[in-house]
């Protein structure tokens, strides 16, 4: 059995005030949501990726391709320690991605992700995010 710190409402006005951070392009405001050892499961990568500044180096990729990136929540559902969303990212394409040169394109697509919560802070993500959709975009 899990110890619950939080409640889910708690949990998922955590998520998003990380959106809000993210959105406004605030690394650190992120960051100092996550727990120091996040363990993030990206469903591309064959295993996790561990701690801060993994998750700094991969916001910060995203940001150089897509600077004017924002994830909007359409859909989220929290109970116990664990907060699942479903998010429409679009932003424009304005640096290098993948081998893929800036095209200036408006790319749009959507992300399901689940968050555990513990003491107070986001300590592991499972991201699947529609790459594909994302990859048509800019080809």
């Amino acid at each position: 059995m899990t110890l619950q710190t939080t409640s889910p409402a708690a949990n998922a006005e955590l998520v998003r005030a990380g959106f809000r951070a993210f959105n406004a392009g605030d690394a650190d405001g992120c960051m100092a949501l996550a727990a120091p050892d996040l363990i993030m499961n990206l469903a591309e990568l064959p295993g996790p990726r561990h701690g801060r500044e993994a998750w700094r180096q991969g916001f910060e990729m995203m940001r150089r391709a897509f600077p004017d990136l924002q994830a909007h929540i359409e859909d989220i559902v929290a109970a116990q320690d664990k907060v699942a969303v479903r998010v429409r990212f679009r932003g424009t394409h304005s640096g290098e991605f993948l081998g893929f040169a800036a095209t200036g394109r408006t790319i749009e697509y959507v992300s399901h992700e689940f968050y555990r919560i513990a003491g107070g802070l986001i300590a592991e993500e499972w991201i699947c995010s529609d790459t594909a959709t994302l990859l048509r975009q800019l080809s």
